[in-house]
């Protein structure tokens, strides 16, 4: 029997670049099938430390904003239930940010994170781009012909939308292919 693949799509922000003493502060996997966002789960976090500057800037997310968010450690648990729903995982530099650092949260908790193949949409992107370089999302964007508005970048579930727009149309060209997995199809 055959079935329709569940894709999550997954972003994180952070209070920081990928070190050990930095944390995720939001968390957003969108649950899709045959395109469409069947499921979503959107989670601010406290991190229990500061945000740097660089990265508040990018998402504008401030510390006063997570007052009263669960930490970390109540919220790993369900991310790898949610994430064991899907046949695979979707991520906008997924192999070169997201997935370690998910990866990192989850041992500092004392979990490992749930296996699940991943696609890149940056790394597997570069046909988006004239020169073959990684495209930022804004690019992938527009070399599918998908709305992207800069204000709206770096919101996790905005970001998410629109990197699965981009994955889905990127899929149907042929730029983007999904792991082999048993009894799963592309189309009904």
């Amino acid at each position: 029997m055959t079935h329709l693949p569940i894709i999550a799509g997954l972003d994180l922000e952070t209070t920081g670049k990928f070190e050990a003493d930095h944390r995720i502060i939001e968390v957003y996997i969108g649950l899709y099938r045959a395109g469409t966002k069947i499921w979503s789960y959107e989670q601010r976090i406290d991190p229990q430390r500061s945000i740097s500057a660089d990265a508040q800037r990018v998402h504008g997310i401030a510390a006063g904003d997570l007052i009263g968010m669960p930490i970390w450690d109540s919220v790993a648990p369900t991310i790898n239930q949610i994430l064991k729903r899907a046949d695979f995982v979707v991520a906008h530099n997924g192999d070169g940010f997201d997935r370690p650092f998910l990866e990192m949260e989850m041992n500092r908790v004392g979990l490992a994170l749930t296996e699940k193949s991943w696609i890149d949409s940056m790394v597997d992107g570069v046909w988006a781009t004239a020169d073959g370089k990684k495209p930022r999302l804004g690019e992938l964007a527009f070399a599918c012909g998908v709305d992207y508005d800069p204000a709206k970048a770096h919101a996790a579930a905005y970001d998410v939308d629109v990197m699965m727009e981009c994955f889905s149309k990127g899929l149907d060209w042929g730029f983007y292919s999904i792991p082999e997995m048993e009894g799963v199809k592309l189309a009904a």
